[in-house]
């Protein structure tokens, strides 16, 4: 959906080199703006000529543009140069930063760099486009040459692309990188972050320059405690990876952290994982609404480690790293495989995983899942333990309705055979959709 608003400006010729604002407000939820501006710039004389006529153009105004956000600050400034701008939160038109759109009262900067003596009359046009919900793939777990990687940033990014990625985080070990140093690749959104690493357990720290302004080491829980409190008051995701990694697992008692998401899926399907997947279980059987994620944790190509295996899939309000995170705290996301992995939709009235509902009022829940493969299980998951509800015939896609028969929380998981002879693994989990007394 699109919105257009129109403000008309008139400067006097006495305004001449002066800097001045033109307010406007920006409505919620947008996610992209084109602003645009007309004006006579040129004036054109008509002088005769023996056979025929000649056309004199003078420029008798200039007037430059730029636009700050509420804040105050600066998001760019393209003099005179360009008469249409386009901004969102992942691109921009050149000499504009992308910005996140948020509602309120935004300011166009006017530049009377030259007026003509009988003034000059403006006219902006704004174009605001909604945001809506989409399906993104990302992987929110890799690493660059800048820590124990093969691949540059640059290189890292395109291979993502060519995975059929739309987000990916860079989370080298104890490097933090800013967003302005990351390479912007058209249909990508690329994630700052940092893999806090130590030898009692390793964090994510996604979506800010700089989670934690002192070197990353801490030898007391005071201090590690600190660096995660610094991480959350300036707003980074915090992930807590691979608990009961074999190499790098937790021995300190992460659950006492300040986290968002646990990372139940690291690499490929193995029995690290596993553990935590019962261990999220027993957590949601308790009563806690704990989001997942999973990552790569790619280092380089090997057999089994690839961009995007696992995929973290978000149901985001739009490309933009704040929706991407947004949806990623709130729950609204599955794991599957890889990019080419089966899909799902799981909803509870208007409700979607991760959110809740009253159990008195919605009782019912709609399984659509795509992608399936023929012998793939599709299973609801609830705190008294799993109902199969389909074993797909053929490939293809199943839509079903299931009665959550008490409030708790209902998640589901697609069961694939990878290989013959070896059991049956996750090829999608989902966060869980909660029904409360």
């Amino acid at each position: 959906m699109d919105t257009h608003q129109t403000l008309n400006l008139f400067i006097e010729p006495d305004r001449q080199g002066l800097y001045f604002y033109l307010p406007f407000d920006m409505p919620k939820d947008v996610e992209s703006l084109v602003l645009s501006y007309v004006y006579e710039r040129f004036h054109t004389d008509d002088a005769p000529l023996a056979r025929g006529t000649f056309s004199a153009r003078q420029e008798i105004n200039i007037i430059d543009l730029g636009l700050v956000a509420p804040d105050g600050r600066q998001v760019g400034a393209s003099g005179s140069d360009k008469r249409s701008i386009t901004l969102s939160e992942v691109a921009a038109t050149p000499g504009y930063r992308p910005w996140p759109l948020s509602a309120g009262k935004w300011q166009i900067l006017v530049g009377a760099y030259k007026v003509a003596p009988q003034g000059v009359q403006i006219t902006y046009e704004l174009t605001f486009t909604y945001k809506h919900r989409r399906l993104l793939k990302g992987d929110l777990h890799c690493h660059t040459l800048a820590s124990d990687g093969v691949l540059t940033a640059d290189e890292l990014a395109w291979n993502a692309v060519r995975n059929g990625l739309d987000f990916l985080a860079i989370t080298d070990h104890n490097q933090q990188v800013s967003r302005d140093a990351l390479p912007h690749v058209t249909g990508l959104t690329l994630l700052p972050g940092v893999e806090w690493t130590h030898y009692q357990g390793h964090a994510n720290f996604i979506g800010v320059d700089r989670p934690y302004d002192e070197p990353f080491a801490a030898n007391t829980p005071a201090e590690v405690l600190a660096r995660f409190d610094t991480a959350r008051q300036r707003g980074a995701l915090i992930t807590i990876n691979h608990p009961f990694d074999e190499v790098c697992g937790y021995t300190m008692d992460w659950q006492k952290l300040p986290y968002d998401c646990l990372e139940v899926w690291n690499g490929p399907m193995r029995e690290a994982n596993l553990k935590t997947l019962g261990l999220w279980q027993k957590l949601l059987e308790a009563g806690r609404k704990i989001p997942i994620c999973g990552g790569s944790d790619y280092h380089r190509d090997t057999p089994f480690i690839f961009l995007g295996g696992p995929t973290t899939c978000v149901y985001a309000q739009s490309a933009g790293q704040s929706d991407i995170l947004a949806a990623l705290r709130q729950g609204h996301a599955f794991i599957t495989f890889s990019p080419e992995g089966p899909w799902l939709e799981l909803q509870a009235g208007e409700a979607i995983m991760g959110d809740t509902v009253r159990w008195a009022d919605m009782q019912m829940m709609t399984i659509r899942a795509g992608g399936l493969l023929a012998g793939d299980v599709v299973r609801v998951v609830t705190g008294v333990g799993s109902e199969v509800i389909c074993q797909a015939p053929a490939s293809g896609q199943m839509r079903a309705e299931y009665p959550v028969k008490a409030p708790g929380f209902a998640r589901l998981e697609i069961l694939r055979a990878f290989l013959p002879g070896i059991p049956m693994l996750p090829a999608l989990v989902s966060n869980p959709l909660y029904f409360e007394e």
